[in-house]
């Protein structure tokens, strides 16, 4: 099927409300239902990369089969959803370091489950965006109100201060057993369950959201945008 150049240059500059009664007195039935099907990919793709922030580069890869570590497991594990944990890049005696923080409480020891690893080889040469700050790093777990869960990334800084309030502020968020978490600053919470919208304080936009996978907890946690 093929659609004159010319009908191609009206649409351009149509309404969109005259465009589907051109579709239908140009182009065949079977043409237009090609078309519909189009129209659907592209609004859904374009739908479902909105969610993600693109504004702040952000990469990061880390094999836990390797580095094994119990703290990242945790958040790494569809079978636990709810538990977040912040993922952050330092460094320890001067040996660069990636710092895990989870929360959850140990029930042990009854404090915030907490640990660390150094950088092998691979990691170092690897390239490390923790989105908008290193040190302040990323919030990554499998929300618990989706069937399957749904496996979240976020930016450790508060948006809404970054941006509008606080411009430059690398104050991380902190947060709490049931996925909520909060900023200090701006008194603003936001639920990691959820996409990371605002549940109290001032109207203002969601937590940068960033695209992640996770192959299980002894596997590889990719976060990038």
């Amino acid at each position: 099927m093929r659609i004159k150049q010319w009908s191609i240059i009206f649409m351009a500059g149509t309404p969109i409300n005259n465009i589907w009664r051109l579709l239908l007195l140009k182009v065949p039935p079977s043409g237009v239902r090609g078309l519909l099907w189009v129209f659907c990919l592209l609004f859904f793709a374009c739908s479902s990369d909105s969610q993600y922030d693109t504004s702040h580069k952000c990469y990061l890869v880390i094999d836990n089969s390797i580095h094994l570590d119990p703290t990242l497991m945790s958040c790494m594990n569809s079978m636990s959803p709810g538990v977040f944990c912040r993922v952050s890049l330092g460094a320890k005696n001067g040996v660069p370091t990636y710092f895990v923080e989870s929360n959850q409480i140990n029930g042990e020891t009854k404090q915030q489950m907490k640990s660390s690893f150094t950088l092998n080889d691979v990691d170092r040469q690897r390239t490390k965006l923790l989105g908008i700050y290193n040190e302040s790093g990323l919030i990554v777990g499998f929300g618990n109100l989706d069937n399957p869960p749904i496996f979240y990334a976020y930016d450790a800084l508060c948006p809404n201060c970054y941006e509008v309030s606080m411009p430059g502020c690398y104050k991380p968020m902190t947060m709490n057993s049931v996925g909520i978490a909060s900023c200090s600053l701006c008194r603003r919470t936001y639920n990691l369950n959820t996409g990371g919208n605002i549940v109290s304080g001032e109207s203002g936009r969601q937590l940068y959201r960033y695209k992640a996978t996770t192959s299980g907890p002894q596997g590889i946690l990719m976060v990038r945008n």
